[in-house]
């Protein structure tokens, strides 16, 4: 059930006090949060006391505000300092935290918890080792990605004593993701869309589904790193067949400048288009797609709004889709 809409990734501190008193008075038994790097410099997290800290990676995000990936790294990594119980990924190497009450998770490197196989060919099946005793789960969920994202929620739920790893791997499978995170919107054809909005976040996603013929719409958001346009076009190219680039949340900015920036890092191909409203964009993958495609939408995943010149539009790609394939439907 959702209380009230998305705004920051990590509230301010006095709303996520008032969030926490809401949480008690309905009788809610743990409380989850992202803890943003922007929330760490920003101390929005001071005085708060964690059951649980987990690391999940680092990637090219918010350098229009650490100005650097040194400086976003030292900021994650101040978040692990103490001797709270941590959990971390085994794999992500660019960070510094203390080793007191720390576990590990990972799939390349020994860990507490270790993926000793997995298969990602329909949905996620993989088997895990915690010590010397070795636990299987399933997941409906696609991606490499979301194997790691699966592991860490066991490895947590088990760290935290909430139940045995038995329970915890068996009731994986009834959970059936999150909105906006590889939401599959239309199976038939096969539509998806992901929040994806940095060139690692876009190549966890491409790289999930590269078995299938990709047809990738996305673009970027204004007043935000530039740096990672360019980046984020490239990596688009390596993976997808067909790519069509369009508005995000362009805000201040001018959409086509924002398009011209991540085209710079693009070679211009026939299979490369451009339409600047996201509406269209979306139709237009839509009407190039062919049996064996997938269309993937990435940036917005379930925002339910496009924010132009400093105006909120109504605007969900998940909803767009929906109302072009249902408009098409009638007219058949």
């Amino acid at each position: 059930m959702r209380i009230e809409e998305k705004s920051l990734t990590t509230p301010p501190i006095l709303q996520t006090i008032k969030n926490l008193k809401m949480a008690v008075a309905q009788g809610c038994e743990y409380f989850v949060m992202e803890v943003s790097s922007h929330a760490i410099a920003q101390n929005r997290i001071d005085g708060l006391s964690f059951a649980l800290k987990i690391l999940t990676n680092v990637t090219q995000d918010h350098l229009d505000f650490h100005k650097s990936i040194d400086e976003y790294i030292a900021v994650k990594s101040r978040f692990f300092e103490d001797e709270s119980l941590k959990l971390i990924n085994k794999d992500e190497r660019n960070i510094r935290f203390n080793r007191t009450n720390a576990m590990s998770y990972g799939i390349e490197h020994p860990a507490t918890y270790k993926i000793l196989a997995y298969s990602l060919s329909e949905g996620i099946s993989a088997a895990v080792s915690k010590i010397d005793k070795v636990y299987e789960f399933e997941s409906s969920m696609h991606g490499f990605f979301n194997l790691y994202n699966l592991l860490g929620a066991i490895s947590a739920v088990d760290m935290l004593g909430v139940a045995g790893m038995d329970e915890i791997c068996a009731a994986v499978s009834h959970f059936g993701g999150v909105e906006g995170r590889m939401q599959v919107v239309s199976q038939e054809p096969l539509v998806i869309v992901d929040f994806a909005h940095t060139p690692d976040g876009m190549e966890k996603v491409l790289e999930s589904i590269k078995e299938r013929d990709i047809i990738v719409v996305f673009g970027a958001g204004g007043d935000r790193d530039r740096t990672k346009r360019p980046k984020m076009g490239a990596m688009a190219e390596r993976y997808a067949k067909k790519i069509i680039v369009t508005s995000d949340n362009p805000r201040s900015e001018e959409p086509q400048s924002i398009i011209d920036e991540i085209l710079s890092g693009m070679q211009r191909k026939e299979s490369l288009h451009v339409k600047v409203d996201r509406y269209e964009a979306i139709e237009q993958a839509l009407l190039m797609q062919e049996s064996n495609d997938v269309v993937l939408i990435l940036g917005k995943g379930d925002e339910t709004y496009q924010e132009i010149a400093g105006v909120k539009h109504p605007f969900d790609d998940r909803v767009v889709v929906r109302e072009i394939l249902a408009r098409w439907a009638k007219q058949k």
